[in-house]
């Protein structure tokens, strides 16, 4: 345990299965939006299903991957991980044989467990399995091959979309997890239970948990679910829209009472004593709700609107990946010389101007002239915020809290864009069909994308207000090369300080 080099064929066998586990959920979050137009045409679906088809996944993802990290410290990374695979991949099964939006939306559902099961699991084996030596190498290869992953799925979707069809683009997780579950069974090493709990301990952090937090997990993810309901369905106002929208309410104060009283909660709310953490969180809110909101109507805006196929709706939005993936750990130098504090908020700013740069984007909107412009002042702001976030949040607790610390960023982040793509289409007057029609989705999608900015905007200030220099014996983030456009890395418990 905790001795494999990287160099050994096992250490390469680990190395393969935990970036083929993690790349199966990153590409779903980034390849579903390209096939969105041609699955509400398949299905007859209106705004909403295609709404719940993105947010039924990102609900039970949010909700519970503070509890999938705590369900692999207590019965074996390897077990849960390799549950989580085969679990996404039945759901990705049920998915591409959906015969309804109804079953879709359910077995998207049942993906987002999987997914909370298998992304904390991939990064907690290498860090489990690596010699200490070789840990921030592999931690590294790992963040790095799963940006090229998340690059990579928009024009793999598009093209699955155009090509076999999109329930192709659900079908594709069935022989990587194939691939993937031997493959950790036989090659990596099964992780005592409470290990890394015991490292918190150790590292002055957290307590060793006894018991699961499942209360506050359900109650986290009704909260969600009730308010998600509420903000979709608001177009009708029926009565089942105002019971939601109060279950939601009561549900969310009732987690808080029960993470405040329990002695071993799923998210201690006294981590949030920090104020630089409770900022840094609130930055992540805003941003990451604009980035949700933009990536859900972007790419229906370049197929409905702008006549694109879903191979060149994907493709299009290449260039803000690639600017993170290439330049996301210069950004974090960057930072780590000058400090978060300008960095997130010119960042910030820079992601509102790409956002009203897409209002030029219309019907028959020439690519160079008014898409890339867009994409690149998005990307750069993209480049500028995403590092030194990760690192704002690892630096603001104590070293044996950064673990849970990049768990919570990671899942506002996720609430965030869940909250977006359900109230976005809502405060921007889209109705039902509004999809199926490029005049009406065009107008919406203007007052969308100026809301969008909007909150970037917040965001900007509310980082040069609050954020403050980081410490220079704080943890460092070891995901630095990143792509994922959805959330923020989701960093492990550090095996040790490194310096600045």
């Amino acid at each position: 345990m905790s001795d494999v080099r990287l160099s050994s064929p096992q250490g390469k066998w680990i190395l393969l299965t935990t970036v083929l586990g993690s790349s199966m959920a990153l590409l779903d979050s980034t390849v579903v939006n390209v096939a969105l137009p041609r699955i509400g045409e398949d299905l007859d679906a209106d705004l909403a299903a295609l709404q719940w088809t993105v947010n039924a996944y990102m609900l039970t993802l949010a909700g519970l991957i503070l509890l999938g990290g705590s369900l692999g410290d207590r019965y074996g990374r390897r077990k849960i991980f390799v549950v989580g695979v085969i679990w996404f991949a039945a759901a990705s099964l049920l998915c591409g044989l959906a015969p309804n939006a109804g079953v879709l939306i359910a077995a998207r559902a049942l993906q987002g467990v999987g997914g909370a099961l298998l992304t904390p699991g991939s990064l907690a084996l290498i860090q489990a399995s690596f010699h200490p030596d070789d840990r921030g190498r592999a931690v590294g290869l790992w963040s790095g091959f799963g940006g090229i992953g998340a690059a990579v799925g928009p024009f793999l979707g598009g093209w699955l979309v155009d090509g076999p069809g999109w329930r192709w683009v659900f079908l594709l997780n069935v022989p990587v997890a194939l691939l993937c579950a031997p493959i950790a069974v036989r090659h990596v090493p099964e992780s005592d239970g409470g290990t890394s709990r015991s490292s918190e301990a150790e590292s002055g952090g957290e307590r060793v948990h006894s018991r699961f937090d499942v209360l506050g997990a359900v109650l986290g993810a009704l909260a969600l679910a009730f308010v998600t309901y509420a903000l979709i369905e608001a177009r009708g106002g029926s009565v089942a829209v105002v019971v939601a929208a109060v279950a939601g309410v009561a549900s969310g104060v009732a987690f808080v009472v029960v993470e405040k009283r329990r002695p071993d909660p799923m998210m201690p709310l006294d981590i949030f004593a920090s104020k630089q953490f409770t900022a840094v969180n609130l930055v992540t809110l805003c941003v990451y709700a604009a980035f949700g909101g933009f990536f859900f109507l972007a790419a229906l805006q370049l197929q409905v609107v702008s006549g694109y196929t879903a191979l060149g709706a994907g493709t299009a939005l290449l260039p803000t990946t690639a600017l993170m993936l290439l330049f996301s750990a210069r950004s974090g130098a960057l930072a780590d010389r000058i400090g978060p504090r300008i960095p997130l908020t010119v960042g910030s700013l820079l992601c509102a101007a790409g956002m009203l740069l897409m209002l030029r984007v219309g019907e028959d909107a020439s690519y160079v002239a008014d898409v890339l412009p867009a994409l690149l002042v998005l990307g750069l702001g993209m480049v500028g915020l995403v590092a030194p976030l990760t690192a704002t949040v690892l630096a603001s607790v104590d070293v044996g809290r950064a673990g849970l610390a990049s768990g919570v960023n990671n899942a506002a982040a996720r609430v965030a864009g869940l909250i977006a793509v359900a109230a976005l289409p809502l405060i921007a007057g889209m109705g039902e069909e509004a999809y199926r029609s490029p005049a009406a989705f065009d107008e919406a999608f203007g007052r969308a994308m100026t809301v969008c900015a909007g909150l970037l905007v917040l965001g900007a200030g509310v980082a040069f207000a609050t954020v403050r220099t980081l410490p220079p014996d704080c943890v460092r983030p070891e995901c630095l090369h990143h792509g994922s456009v959805m959330a923020p890395p989701l960093e492990g418990q550090p095996a040790r300080k490194r310096l600045a």
